[in-house]
C-alpha cells in the first residue's frame, strides 16, 4: 500500500513543526518549562509528540465477545514523544475506546476493555510526585470504558503506594478491580482486607454470564503491610471453590492477571488457576488475560482457552475477540457472529477442536493512525481526514472528551516540569537493541556517567569501582533534548547509593564476573542502616530476577504450532516500495499475523544481571584498596559475592541520604551534554 499524499503532508509538517521550539505555560515546579522546552502546537496527542508514519490496512475480526487490553503502563500516559509508532496519549485512547463501544453496540456485540495492572514505575507523570502515582493514578481513570482490571507488583512494593491503591484507586472501580489474592492490612479495621474484590460475576449488555478473577503471580517483594497467597493456596479457599461451583450458569470464565501468559515462563501462576478451574468445568471457555513480562503474546491452552498478553509501556493495545456461544452454551442475545468484516476467519484454539469456538487476536500500535483506523472519526482534526467509514453521530462527543484528558496531562506535564529541556543527547543509546557494553549501548552511557557523577568529595583521593544490576534501567535513552522526564524513563528507581570503604582489590578483581555467575535476587534482602529499606524513601528497590525471569525485556516468544499466516505475508508484499519502521514483529501459538501494522524486526541482544563502572583508577598498576560503591537494591548480591570477607555492616551510605541512583542523570545532563543548546530538536 502506498501511503496517502494526507499521511505523507502530515508526517512532513510533523517534522518541520517538531524541529523547532515555541513557548509553554507557566508551572510552579522547581523544572518549570522554560525557551528550552519542546513544544509542537496540536490538537491532540501530546506536544513534540510524532504521528506514526503508516498505519493498519485491515479490518479487526469481531466476534460475539470481543476485548481490548492493556498491561505494564507504567505511567506512559503522554505517549511516547520521542517514537513514532506510539505518540498517542491517554486523551487519544479515551476517545479510541468510546468510539470502538459505540461500534461494538451497532454490531450487536460484547466488547469488554480490561487492564493487567502495573501503574507505577516508568515516567515522570507517575514517579516525579509524591507519592507515586498521585497524577497518573487520576489520569488513567479517565479511562471510564474498563470492564476489569487487576493490580501489578508494582502497586505493592511500598505502603504509600499500596494504601494509595486500596483507598483511591480500586474503590473508583468498585467491583471491576479485582485482586483474588492480594490483601492489605486495613489499618481502621486491623483486617486484612481484599485491595479489590476477589472475583466478580456479572452479564454482559448481549446475555454472556461472565465469572472473573484478577490474580497475581506468588509476588514475595511486597511491602509488609500487604499479602498475597500463593496461587495454589487461593484455589483451595472457601469463597474460590464457592465461586467455581456456583449455582448461576457460567458461559465464560475470564482471567485477569498480572501474570504471563505463557505457562513456560517461570513466574506463571495461571496454569494452577487453569486446571482448578477445568476439574470443574471441563467444556467451559476460559479466557486468559496476562501481563507483566512485557511481551506480546498469545497462548492456546486448551481447545476453549487460551491466554492473550498486550505488551508494555503504551505501546500495545491488545484485540481478543471469540464466537461460538449458542442456545445450547450460552445466554448470549446478540448476533450469531458480526458481519463486519467481509475477511472473517477467526480460527479454532487447535487444529483438530471439536470445540465450537473460534478466535482471533491482534496486537495494535499505540498511535493515533490504528485508533482512527478501527474507530473512525475518534482522532479527527481540523485538516485531515483518515475515515474509512461513516463515523459514529457521537464522535463529536468522544473527541471532546479525548481532548480534555490531553489537555489535562499537558497541564500537569508543565506542572511538574516534565518538559524542561537539561541537555542534548548527541546520540542514541540502545538498551538491549545492541550488543552489551557497545558504544551506542544505554550501559555504555551509564557506566560514564557513573564514573564521572557518582563522587563523594570526601572520598575523593580513593578509586572507585561502581556495581549496578542492569534492571536498574527501563528504556532506550533517544536522541535529542534530554528532558527532566527522560530521567524516569531511563530509571524510575530512586535507590540509595551505599558503599564498602576501603576494600581489597583482591577481595573484588573477579566480583562481577562472580555476582553474574550466580545470579540476582539471591538470599534476603540485606537490610543495612540509611539504606532505602530503613529510610523509606525508595519508591521502588530495583530489579527483581526472581519476579521478571529473565528480566523485564521486550522479547518475541517462539512461532506456535500454526507457522506463518498468508495474510501478513501479502501485507507486506504490498509494502515492499516502502521503508519498514522498526517495531515489533512477533511469533506467538497462532503464527506470526497478530501484529496489526508491519514492522521491521527489534535487534534484541542478552543482558547479564550485572555491571561495572571504574573511577580514578591508577594508569600503570592495580590499586591495593577500592570504595566499592553500588545501589542499596543489590545489598545482599554484593555480600555474597564478596564470599564471606565483608559482613552487612559494612555497607554504608556513600551519598547524603537524598541523592539517589537517580540524581547522577541529572547531574551528568547538566554537566557534559550542553552543546546544541537550548535549541536542541528531536531528530526523527
Amino acid at each position: 500500500m502506498v501511503r496517502s499524499t494526507t499521511v505523507v503532508r502530515q508526517v512532513l509538517l510533523g517534522l518541520a513543526v517538531a524541529l523547532g521550539v515555541g513557548a509553554c505555560g507557566e508551572g510552579d515546579g522547581s523544572h518549570n518549562c522554560h525557551a528550552g522546552e519542546h513544544v509542537r502546537l496540536v490538537k491532540r496527542m501530546q506536544p513534540g509528540a510524532l504521528d506514526a508514519a503508516y498505519g493498519p490496512t485491515r479490518p479487526l475480526q469481531w466476534g460475539q465477545l470481543n476485548v481490548l487490553h492493556t498491561s505494564d503502563t507504567h505511567g506512559w500516559l503522554s505517549g511516547h514523544i520521542k517514537e513514532r509508532n506510539y505518540g498517542a496519549d491517554w486523551g487519544d485512547y479515551v476517545s479510541f475506546i468510546r468510539g470502538m463501544k459505540d461500534k461494538a453496540n451497532n454490531m450487536g456485540v460484547d466488547l469488554l476493555v480490561v487492564d493487567s495492572g502495573d501503574l507505577h514505575d516508568g515516567t515522570g507523570l507517575s514517579d516525579s510526585t509524591k507519592p507515586n502515582g498521585e497524577v497518573s493514578n487520576e489520569i488513567f481513570a479517565k479511562q471510564t470504558g474498563y470492564d476489569l482490571l487487576t493490580i501489578g507488583n508494582h502497586e505493592l512494593y511500598v505502603s504509600d503506594v499500596a494504601y494509595q491503591t486500596f483507598r483511591n484507586f480500586s474503590r473508583t472501580w468498585d467491583d471491576r478491580y479485582l485482586t483474588s489474592n492480594v490483601e492489605i492490612m486495613d489499618p481502621e479495621t486491623k483486617k486484612w482486607e481484599y485491595v479489590g474484590k476477589p472475583y466478580k460475576y456479572f452479564t454482559t449488555p448481549k446475555g454472556l454470564r461472565v465469572m472473573a478473577f484478577g490474580l497475581l503471580f506468588d509476588f514475595t517483594g511486597n511491602t509488609n503491610v500487604t499479602k498475597i497467597t500463593p496461587a495454589a493456596e487461593m484455589v483451595q479457599q472457601e469463597w474460590f471453590l464457592r465461586a467455581v461451583n456456583s449455582s448461576d450458569p457460567i458461559d465464560v470464565f475470564v482471567i485477569l492477571g498480572h501474570n504471563p501468559a505463557r505457562p513456560s515462563r517461570e513466574s506463571s501462576t495461571f496454569p494452577i488457576i487453569h486446571s482448578a478451574i477445568r476439574a470443574i468445568h471441563p467444556e467451559t471457555p476460559i479466557q486468559i488475560f496476562g501481563g507483566h513480562s512485557h511481551l506480546r503474546d498469545f497462548v492456546v491452552y486448551d481447545q476453549s482457552s487460551t491466554a492473550s498478553e498486550s505488551g508494555r509501556y503504551c505501546e500495545t493495545l491488545g484485540w481478543f475477540s471469540m464466537s461460538g456461544f449458542n442456545s445450547s452454551n450460552s445466554n448470549f442475545t446478540g448476533i450469531s457472529n458480526p458481519v463486519d468484516t467481509p475477511n472473517h476467519h477467526n480460527r479454532p484454539a487447535t487444529v483438530n477442536s471439536t470445540s465450537p469456538f473460534l478466535y482471533s487476536r491482534r496486537y495494535l500500535d499505540w498511535n493515533r493512525l490504528t485508533f482512527e483506523y478501527h474507530a473512525p472519526g475518534s482522532q479527527l482534526q481540523p485538516g485531515r481526514d483518515q475515515r474509512r467509514e461513516e463515523p459514529h453521530p457521537r464522535e463529536g462527543e468522544s473527541r471532546q472528551l479525548g481532548l480534555q484528558v490531553t489537555k489535562h496531562i499537558t497541564k500537569e506535564r508543565t506542572r511538574l516540569g516534565l518538559g524542561k529541556v537539561l541537555g542534548c543527547a548527541p546520540q542514541t543509546y540502545w538498551l538491549n537493541s545492541v550488543p552489551f557494553m557497545a558504544p551506542t549501548s544505554l550501559y555504555t552511557f551509564l557506566a560514564d556517567a557513573m564514573s564521572k557523577s557518582i563522587l563523594n568529595n570526601t572520598r575523593s583521593h580513593m578509586p572507585r569501582l561502581h556495581v549496578s544490576n542492569t534492571g536498574m534501567a527501563r528504556f532506550d535513552l533517544h536522541r535529542g533534548p534530554f528532558t527532566y522526564d527522560d530521567n524516569f524513563i531511563i530509571s524510575p528507581f530512586p535507590s540509595l547509593v551505599m558503599f564498602i570503604r576501603d576494600v581489597q582489590w583482591s577481595n573484588v578483581k573477579g566480583l562481577l564476573a562472580r555476582m553474574n555467575a550466580k545470579g540476582a535476587g539471591q538470599g534476603k534482602r540485606v537490610e543495612v542502616e540509611g539504606s532505602s529499606k530503613k529510610t523509606g524513601l525508595q519508591m521502588y528497590h530495583g530489579f527483581d530476577r526472581n519476579a521478571f525471569g529473565q528480566g523485564e525485556r521486550c522479547e518475541n516468544p517462539r512461532v506456535g504450532a500454526f507457522g506463518a499466516m498468508k495474510e501478513q505475508k501479502s501485507i507486506l508484499k504490498r509494502r515492499t516500495q516502502e521503508v519498514l519502521e522498526i517495531g515489533y514483529t512477533t511469533e506467538d501459538d497462532f503464527g506470526t499475523d497478530g501484529d496489526d501494522t508491519p514492522h521491521k524486526e527489534i535487534p534484541r541482544y542478552g543482558l547479564p544481571d550485572f555491571f561495572e563502572a571504574r573511577a580514578g583508577f591508577p594508569d600503570d598498576k592495580e590499586p591495593e584498596l577500592v570504595d566499592l560503591v553500588f545501589n542499596d537494591f543489590i545489598n545482599d548480591d554484593i555480600i555474597i559475592g564478596l564470599e564471606g570477607n565483608y559482613a552487612p555492616a559494612s555497607i554504608e551510605p556513600y551519598l547524603f541520604i537524598n541523592n539517589t541512583l537517580q540524581n547522577f542523570l541529572v547531574s551528568y545532563v547538566e554537566t557534559n551534554w550542553q552543546a546544541g543548546m537550548p535549541d536542541c530538536p528531536i531528530l526523527a
